[in-house]
């Protein structure tokens, strides 16, 4: 395999909008929201930026709440979702879904269709702009109550916007496992809106990727508590469903005590559907070379190997199927210089 990691064309299907602002681009929001920062860009930099470890899920998101000011108006979310893709589009990134919580940014009176016009502005212009193709996933809140996230999705689905093409639950795990939520999930199926979920990305919470499973969510974020239930992992493939992993996202979150913990070798060796992922560009520090990188250096995946997951992931997005067919192509055609 060749050191340029960066050259190899990549998807990505699990990368939150407000966890992936450049540094530049939040000076802008600040400014444009009178919110003032740090001159020192290392010092905002620790703003935005979890620790390298934390205590739990719950405080890497406690992160979020200095970005929840800044995206209160349309221009600030068209601005930060053309940010997100063209750092994408930056590092080869062909196809990108970006996931966002509209009620975090009705704030300051924005509906749901509004807050959503305004992030597909933004990834239709970056698509102009950059020749990424680029699509919006709306995510749910646990934590929020039912009904308000039932909503949203109806709303979601009432705005037309071509470029939405699915929906997902994220926040507190541990107190929100996947049976509370259960009725937002059945009722997105109901909606013919297509669905990931977060699951399994704490430890002791297999039975939340068991229960997404059960509710025929075919894409779970994160999975790293796979290997904690008996023959979950050959119920995972069976089921066809696509793990969207996260490595330096879950190294912070305590999901793993270190990188080599990671079940992406048990996962790949019982032949799951795969797919690389950042999670929080900017609230974990990377991108998704600095997570190929990984992959290589603790796992020795190969040219090939990241083929193959991108070929996943490609098949698992929520592309329409002549875009996935196109996409296919296109990957093809990109690594064939590598073999």
């Amino acid at each position: 395999m060749r050191d340029g990691l960066k050259e190899l064309a990549k998807t990505e299907l699990h990368c939150h909008l407000d966890g992936s602002l450049s540094l530049s681009v939040i000076r802008q929001l600040a400014a444009m929201a009178d919110i003032e920062l740090p001159d020192n860009d290392i010092e905002l930099k620790s703003l935005v930026t979890a620790p390298q470890t934390v205590s739990s899920l719950n405080d890497y998101l406690k992160t979020f709440d200095f970005i929840r000011p800044l995206l209160q108006t349309q221009e600030a979310l068209r601005l930060a979702a053309y940010d997100v893709a063209r750092q994408a589009a930056e590092e080869n990134v062909i196809y990108i879904e970006i996931r966002f919580a509209p009620e975090l940014s009705m704030d300051k009176g924005l509906t749901v269709a509004e807050v959503i016009e305004a992030v597909c502005d933004g990834l239709r212009k970056a698509q102009d702009d950059f020749g990424i193709v680029a699509k919006a996933l709306v995510c749910g809140l646990r934590q929020t109550e039912l009904n308000r996230t039932k909503e949203i999705f109806s709303q979601a689905v009432q705005s037309g916007q071509e470029l939405l093409v699915g929906g997902d639950f994220a926040g507190n795990e541990v107190d929100f496992p996947t049976e509370k939520v259960a009725d937002g999930i059945t009722y997105a199926h109901e909606l013919n809106f297509q669905m990931t979920f977060h699951a399994g990305e704490q430890c002791g919470c297999a039975a939340n990727i068991a229960q997404a499973l059960a509710l025929a969510v075919k894409r779970i974020g994160h999975t790293t508590a796979i290997m904690e239930k008996p023959h979950l992992l050959e119920e995972f493939v069976t089921s066809g469903a696509t793990a969207e992993l996260a490595l330096t996202s879950n190294l912070q979150t305590k999901a793993i005590e270190k990188i080599s913990d990671h079940p992406y070798l048990s996962l790949k060796k019982a032949g799951a559907s795969i797919s690389i992922n950042t999670d929080n560009r900017t609230v974990s520090d990377t991108n998704l070379t600095k997570e190929y990188s990984l992959y290589a250096q603790y796992f020795g995946t190969s040219t090939a190997d990241f083929f193959s997951h991108n070929q996943d992931a490609i098949r698992a997005s929520f592309a329409s199927e002549s875009e996935k067919a196109q996409l296919l192509t296109k990957l093809t055609q990109a690594y064939a210089p590598f073999w």
